[in-house]
């Protein structure tokens, strides 16, 4: 999986290789709307300047949230994915990003490539879409080489190897 830096064009690339398309990594990037992510994986695009794609006022938002550019990475210093309904998995995300409030900057990519474009202002406007395409992309993902026994692991912090 790409890192959270990436470029969108890497994004699709990388994702195109295992089968899944353009539409299908616009809804797994859904993924990100339930959750949180530590403030060392987004000071990045707010310091020493906040990145311009973002909304000033949810830049003011997360800066309060993440206060340093130099958090701890062992504090549980972080923001919310969607401070509206975190913990729902919905088109949420995909309205944030038309609002210039991607967390991350392969989300906020979303709205600045015209290939992904439509596809977020589509799952934006019809959560049922969003909902369809995301289980689609999901099953080619988890059908990818999965590992068995103890090839590989889950990870308890996505950055880290337990």
């Amino acid at each position: 999986i790409p890192n959270h830096n990436a470029s969108i064009s890497l994004v699709l690339s990388r994702f195109k290789s295992i089968g899944i398309d353009v539409e299908g990594v616009v809804a797994i990037l859904g993924g990100h709307s339930v959750g949180r992510v530590h403030c060392v994986n987004i000071v990045n695009r707010l310091y020493p300047t906040v990145d311009p794609t973002i909304d000033p006022a949810y830049a003011t938002y997360l800066k309060q949230r993440c206060p340093t550019p130099n958090p701890d990475p062992e504090a549980v210093l972080y923001s919310r994915n969607d401070r509206e309904t975190p913990m729902i998995l919905e088109n949420m995300y995909y309205n944030n990003l038309l609002s210039h409030k991607g967390l991350l900057l392969v989300d906020q990519q979303l709205t600045s490539n015209p290939i992904t474009l439509p596809y977020v202002k589509k799952m934006a406007a019809d959560n049922d879409y969003f909902h369809q395409q995301f289980a689609r992309a999901m099953v080619i993902l988890s059908e990818n080489n999965p590992l068995i026994g103890d090839q590989g692991e889950i990870r308890k912090d996505c950055s880290y190897i337990n």
